[in-house]
């Protein structure tokens, strides 16, 4: 492992490698946002509001195991590396609890309950053991700011195809196993793409090198480095973008699902429906690079958030008939956020340069588990809310709903996640380091990491 990764490029198989990471992840954590919420109150057998509380209460868990993660990651010293053995040592771990947090015993309600706290929290650690430094991973390949957009990129781009994957076919998977029994269907799902995950983690860690180490010598204290997010305003922009965004986009996905069986009233419009919306993702993906090279991360990311923000405001206005431009709408909006998909990972990445071209300290992982508890805490609040907004507009599971339901459900699809889509391009004004810093930082931190023997 070298500490001067400026100007290292990484071969097609590294960033494939380290790409099918992530759709790894995803196979597990797009089911979480597509289908929990559902699976919960329709296959489970637990209410709406009693699925918001338990998405809530795991999140209080996480503010205190997610920066305990970030250090245990930060002192990790082995000859693979502090990160790369993470994603060995919990590829088979994520892998069965993904499945057994879909299972659904025969207990008593308050036992199926239990058993649902129990599972979610500690798929929740183990996602945070996993993708915390997976995350980081993407930190310590490569100094070159470049190279780490195309990393992102082909992480994302993997990413998407597991998405793909399971807006396409998981809900047809969980029809056809399941027979009628959504909960057997449930089961063998993800059976499946649990054991691919597993396979593609393997994968990752044996394709992947780290490169870059702390400044040498480096022996802050534990309270320095968190000490050091506090004063680092791009982290906090970062961090707050994050969290407010994967509210979104939890809310958001939550609620797709019960907006065509119950307003649309075309169940079997759904995964078309995601099928298109994340093809275009995908193509947004791939023109993100070139985008960000021209005119900066932040300013493409902010527009392609407010580009969302206006399409998602859309679906307030379409009656449950209009299914074409439902669909029309949700291509231009998912592939004007496919454009900063990739840019909020290579962002977090630059933003623990900034701290170490500010401090002279670098901590990757401390910077990475703070955000990745704003992804998870975003992940559990958007679904509480949806849960909240379900139970409040009088939703009841499986029959049809009343007018005040079908409100709630539309404005979730609609006005609420668009105003917080706005929000998140709004916060970004506030992000310093715009395309002249970019370039400052990685000249500046190549020459100093030159100098480290």
């Amino acid at each position: 492992m070298t500490t001067n990764g400026h100007g290292q490029r990484l071969s097609v198989t590294e960033k494939v490698g380290y790409g099918i990471g992530d759709a790894a992840a995803n196979f597990i954590f797009q089911t979480m946002v597509m289908f929990q919420l559902a699976f919960y109150t329709d296959t489970f057998g637990i209410t709406a509001a009693a699925a918001g509380t338990l998405l809530v209460v795991v999140r209080f868990w996480d503010a205190i195991f997610d920066p305990i993660m970030g250090v245990i990651a930060d002192r990790t010293n082995t000859r693979w590396g502090k990160f790369r053995p993470w994603v060995l040592w919990t590829a088979v771990p994520f892998g069965i609890m993904g499945f057994l947090t879909f299972m659904t015993p025969d207990f008593s309600p308050g036992g199926k309950l239990v058993y649902a706290y129990v599972t979610y929290i500690v798929l929740m650690m183990v996602y945070s053991a996993n993708n915390l430094p997976y995350a980081a991973l993407s930190g310590v390949m490569t100094g070159d700011m470049a190279e780490r957009t195309s990393l992102s990129s082909y992480r994302f781009f993997f990413a998407m195809v597991a998405q793909l994957a399971i807006h396409g076919l998981a809900l047809p998977m969980v029809l056809y196993f399941g027979q009628g029994n959504n909960a057997k269907g449930y089961q063998a799902t993800m059976g499946i793409f649990s054991a691919l995950a597993v396979v593609f983690f393997l994968i990752t860690f044996a394709t992947t090198r780290e490169r870059i180490q702390p400044p040498p010598g480096q022996k802050a204290p534990i309270r320095q480095h968190f000490a050091d997010l506090l004063t680092n305003k791009p982290w906090i922009v970062m961090f707050f973008v994050t969290l407010v965004l994967f509210v979104t986009l939890s809310m958001r996905g939550s609620v797709v699902l019960y907006y065509f069986t119950y307003y649309v009233g075309r169940q079997d419009l759904f995964s078309w429906f995601n099928v298109l919306g994340t093809s275009a993702t995908i193509i947004g993906v791939v023109c993100s690079r070139s985008l960000a090279v021209r005119y900066g991360k932040r300013n493409v990311f902010m527009g392609g958030l407010a580009g969302t923000a206006v399409f998602t405001a859309a679906f307030l206005f379409f009656p449950p008939g209009a299914v074409t431009a439902m669909f029309a709408s949700e291509v231009l909006r998912q592939f004007v956020y496919g454009l900063t998909i990739p840019l909020l990972w290579a962002m977090m990445a630059d933003v623990a340069d900034f701290s170490e071209w500010k401090n002279h300290r670098r901590a990757t992982g401390i910077v990475f588990s703070a955000i990745v508890f704003a992804l998870k805490a975003g992940l559990g609040f958007g679904g509480a809310m949806t849960g909240y907004v379900l139970s409040l507009y009088g939703y009841v599971p499986n029959v049809a709903q009343s007018a005040q339901a079908l409100d709630g459900i539309r404005y979730t699809m609609s006005v609420f996640p668009a105003l917080t889509f706005a929000i998140c391009a709004g916060c970004l004004v506030f992000y310093e380091i715009d395309k002249r810093r970019e370039d400052q930082m990685a000249a500046e931190l190549a020459a100093r990491r030159a100098t480290y023997v």
